[in-house]
């Protein structure tokens, strides 16, 4: 088994399980686990056998941020970087959702903001608190918060260091569902399996055209996504899809 700075990897069947694991530091995330994390995502991305990825945390809590004294031994071009790691969910083509209870502040939240899915539950604090100690979220938090519900309510969220609970999270759309404590395993499985009926093929597609083309003009949107439309017209799983709705059969997807 392979030894991570605070965190554990765990393969139950074609779902990968990454839990950050900090005992009595609430999760924080130290730099050598996010150059870790980077490099995890990436081997499940070449893996086929695994077709979504759940990211959680331990003991009641997502995580409390990041190991706020790494930033003084790390140098201002390393820091100035340290978006790239934090973004490999939204690289990697699987599904990937994160599994929210508790705190999800600063490198936490960014990590969420990057996964395609945020499932929490209705005791969830999420926030970006570095204002507070003379720094901005620096891992894709101001950039993804407002793409995401706005920028009126990302400087609200921002500049203020404010947490938010869940209700507000659902309301403003920073997270995708909200479901009591004790229900979020049984949603977050209900959902694996949901994805688990689909292409893999068309997610990992779909995930690419929406991540790419969101905030470019129409017109190349349009057509990124005619040319993954015509490349998808090309596969097996395609024609699987369209021969099981004819019969009404489900259908049997191969990610070909």
């Amino acid at each position: 088994m392979t030894d991570y700075d605070g965190f554990r990897v765990e393969r139950d069947g074609a779902v990968a399980t990454l839990t950050l694991d900090v005992p009595g530091k609430l999760n924080r995330v130290s730099m050598a686990a996010r150059d870790q994390l980077d490099g995890v995502f990436s081997e499940i991305d070449r893996d086929d056998a695994v077709r979504s990825v759940v990211l959680s945390g331990a003991g009641g809590a997502f995580t409390a941020g990041g190991d706020i004294a790494g930033f003084l031994q790390r140098s201002p071009w390393e820091v100035s970087r340290l978006a790239h790691a934090v973004a490999a969910p939204e690289r990697c083509s699987k599904p990937v959702i994160a599994r929210l209870e508790g705190f999800v502040l600063g490198v936490g939240l960014e990590l969420a903001l990057a996964c395609d899915f945020r499932i929490a539950a209705d005791d969830v604090q999420l926030g970006l608190p570095e204002v507070t100690i003379g720094m901005i979220p620096g891992s894709g938090g101001t950039q993804r918060l407002a793409r995401l519900v706005g920028l009126g309510r990302a400087k609200d969220i921002v500049m203020r260091g404010r947490r938010v609970l869940a209700d507000e999270a659902l309301s403003l759309g920073l997270v995708t569902e909200v479901v009591p404590a004790g229900d979020l395993d049984a949603t977050i499985a209900g959902l694996v399996e949901e994805l688990s009926r689909h292409s893999p093929l068309a997610l990992a597609m779909a995930k690419r055209v929406l991540n790419t083309a969101y905030d470019g003009p129409l017109h190349l949107g349009l057509e990124l996504e005619g040319l993954a439309y015509g490349l998808l017209r090309q596969t097996h799983d395609f024609r699987e899809g369209v021969e099981a709705f004819g019969e009404k059969r489900r259908p049997e997807f191969t990610g070909e």
